[in-house]
């Protein structure tokens, strides 16, 4: 069977580069290969890659919609699948979860419930969901709101 490693390419398959502007023998002397005038001849010319030709572009042409609230709280979230296999020894804390590479930014973060905890663990966060609670608590550990 034909392998994709063991693929090689034709030596016709190779096309050689177009070297610009080396004389009129070599067919791209003079303008290389740009015409005469105009924008895209010039040295660094050209448009944009979401220029319309002067028609009015995309981005104007379609509707506005929604907005962004600019008082939104992000969460970073973390399961209490992944506290049971931290092994912590103390109290989980937020600053704990970043050190052991659960959570990336320090942003607030949310414990969901997804998962079981064997032992009772002490858990620091700012926010967590009902289930979380309840988990924490059937556990013997302590959910405490930051």
């Amino acid at each position: 069977m034909l392998k994709l490693s063991e693929l090689k390419s034709h030596p016709q398959q190779q096309k050689a580069r177009k070297r610009i502007g080396r004389g009129i023998g070599s067919g791209t002397g003079k303008t290389s290969g740009k015409g005469q005038k105009g924008q895209k001849s010039r040295s660094g010319g050209g448009t944009h890659p979401w220029f319309e030709g002067g028609q009015m572009p995309l981005q104007r042409r379609l509707p506005k919609r929604g907005f962004t609230n600019i008082f939104r709280k992000e969460f970073e979230v973390v399961n209490l699948r992944q506290i049971a296999g931290l092994n912590a020894g103390g109290a989980v804390t937020p600053e704990v979860l970043k050190e052991k590479g659960l959570v990336r930014k320090g942003a607030a973060v949310k414990i969901l419930g997804d998962g079981e905890l064997a032992s009772g663990v002490e858990i620091q966060a700012h926010k967590f969901s009902k289930s979380a609670v309840e988990k924490i608590e059937k556990s013997g550990g302590k959910a405490v709101v930051l």
